[in-house]
């Protein structure tokens, strides 16, 4: 009885001691993690190949496990991003992606989710490398009014910058945005927008109708090949366009549960948003939708993004999905933010993990 009470004793005056050194604790524990977090970089490791990264899987209904849709794509040692919604800086930075590896960023459209999170991306490029060039926004005709409109938004911040931190820094020629639009010809038809160092991107209509002038992209890589669906309902053009591709990174709508969504705000009066509800399903695809295309195109694997609705309750992927496993051959996953899907070049490997925390 004596040694037991001994052994509370000294524990109580362990926790005693650790209780009052909390924050001489915290502060050490701070300075290790914030020493290996400042100084990452996960793409440097990564092996030669396209890279697929999610920076935002989530759309415009709120949803606290998801920043708004964002792809980062990384050949060799090039990064693009696939459209900017609201917290895909943060998410890259939480995988400890630096955004002044950002060259440019591709707009499949111009809806607000896809674009909000811009800001965010070009000042933490901009001061992250001292970069001396704005931000290339690459996108169908409209592209350079939203550039120009973004960099008038935040001139005044960026003369604050310049000024506060210097123009070694915070170079006055590397604020804010250039727009730099393709044309596409009429008809299912796509074009190369960029082909450079074994590197292709093409882009293609999808049918995401009122919205219009609508893309996905294709990028092609040593052997390699990813599609970004950008937002679309099922179209042939997309599966024509994804033919063979080692991955289909697809936005993804289902019909069910955005339909309880629908009666749950007309039963408590909100007319507008049971009305909005109702009108999003018919220009977004659903996972079996999306599991069709994915097999008619010969694609091996599906990444959803862009999930609507959230799914904040274990177990409602299964009624998201539907049917769709059964209606695809290959891999398929929901995605969720900070997943990394890697196509090493040489191999016809696809791997999957989850950067940071």
């Amino acid at each position: 009885m004596k040694r037991t009470a001994w052994t509370l004793l000294a524990l109580v005056a362990v926790m005693a001691v650790a209780w009052l050194l909390r924050g001489p604790i915290a502060l050490a524990v701070t300075d290790r993690m914030l020493s290996k977090t400042i100084a990452a970089d996960a793409v440097a490791g990564l092996p030669d190949g396209l890279h697929a990264f999610v920076c935002g899987s989530g759309s415009p209904l709120p949803d606290k496990d998801r920043a708004g849709p964002c792809l980062a794509v990384i050949a060799g040692n090039r990064m693009f991003l696939v459209d900017a919604g609201e917290g895909a800086a943060e998410t890259l930075a939480r995988a400890g992606i630096p955004a002044g590896r950002i060259e440019e960023v591709f707009l499949t459209h111009f809806h607000s989710d896809h674009l909000d999170g811009l800001g965010a991306i070009a000042l933490q490029r901009w001061v992250g490398r001292a970069a001396t060039t704005p931000l290339t926004l690459v996108g169908p005709p409209g592209v350079e009014r939203v550039a120009g409109g973004l960099t008038e938004l935040y001139a005044i911040d960026n003369g604050y910058r310049t000024a506060h931190h210097g123009a070694a820094v915070a170079p006055p020629s590397g604020a804010g945005f250039l727009g730099q639009p393709f044309a596409l010809p009429p008809g299912p038809s796509s074009v190369v927008v960029l082909n450079e160092g074994g590197l292709k991107i093409t882009a293609f209509r999808v049918d995401h109708g009122p919205v219009e002038p609508a893309v996905g992209y294709r990028f092609d890589y040593k052997g390699r090949s990813l599609v970004v669906s950008g937002d679309t309902s099922a179209t042939p053009n997309l599966v024509a366009q994804a033919r063979g591709a080692d991955l289909l990174v697809h936005d993804a709508l289902s019909p069910p549960l955005v339909r309880r969504l629908q009666a749950a705000a007309a039963g408590a009066g909100q007319k507008n948003r049971a009305k909005i509800l109702g009108d999003i399903i018919n220009y977004h695809a659903s996972p079996e939708d999306v599991a069709r295309e994915a097999e008619s195109a010969k694609v091996r694997a599906v990444l959803l993004t862009h999930i609507v609705p959230p799914l904040p309750v274990r177990g409602l992927e299964v009624p998201f999905l539907g049917k769709a496993r059964s209606l695809f051959s290959g891999k398929l996953w929901i995605a969720r933010d900070r997943d990394m899907i890697s196509l090493p070049a040489g191999s016809d490997r696809i791997e999957k993990r989850r950067l940071g925390r």
